[in-house]
This record gives structure tokens, sequence and C-alpha cells, in this order.
């Protein structure tokens, strides 16, 4: 059974910086494609970025995009997400994501999300 487990969330001011992380067990992770969405209240859940097995290619909402990095630890099986220039917006539960393949990210597997809040 796949275990996806996050951490790293919290409550922090406009333009403050955090790193997410998710941590992966029951699979191979080295080949697994891995991204990472997020839940506002009242919203619908949105993604946010996807990085290949390797590292080596990666996509991004275009609203975080040239703020967040993701990144992989195939050796610690687990895959990051680094947050720069946090705005209120960004408000979310964030969650990590196993996918089926890059090029069709459907997910088939979800971690329990952490909590992260941008105040003003």
């Amino acid at each position: 059974q796949v275990q996806l487990v996050e951490s790293g969330g919290g409550l922090v001011q406009a333009g403050d910086s955090l790193r997410l992380s998710c941590v992966v067990s029951g699979r191979p992770f080295s080949n697994y494609v891995m991204g990472w969405f997020r839940q506002a209240p009242g919203k619908e859940r949105e993604f946010v970025a996807r990085i290949n097995w390797s590292g080596g290619t990666t996509t991004y909402a275009t609203s975080v995009k040239g703020r967040f990095t993701i990144s992989r630890d195939n050796a610690k099986n687990t895959v990051y997400l680094q947050m720069n220039s946090l705005k209120p917006e960004d408000t979310a539960v964030y969650y990590c994501a196993g996918l089926r393949s890059y090029s069709n990210p459907v997910v088939d597997s979800w971690g329990q999300g952490t909590q992260v809040t941008v105040s003003s």
C-alpha cells in the first residue's frame, strides 16, 4: 500500500519562504512521477507542480511559476516543494500526489495534506 506523508507546513508572513516535504513508501519511488496540489477554503483542489522520475522535467501552474520549485531526492524517497515569496493567496492545504505518468498526470495516490497559511 502506497503511503505519502507531507510535512513542513505552517503559518508565515507574506514574502516568507517554506519548504514542504513528502516521503513516499510502499512502492518504488525512483520511477514514480510526483506532484503537488493545493486546496484553498471554498475552492476546488488545483494543480501546483509535477516532476518526472529523474527530476529533469518539471511543470508549474502559472500562479506559482518563478516562485515555487519542485524537486526530488530518490535516495530519500522524498519530493519537495520550495515556496518563496509567499502571498496570502497561497494559503491552502497542500497535498502531495503520485501520478500515473508525466504525460497522463492522473493522480493515483494522495497524501493527507499539510496546511500553509500566509498572513498579509
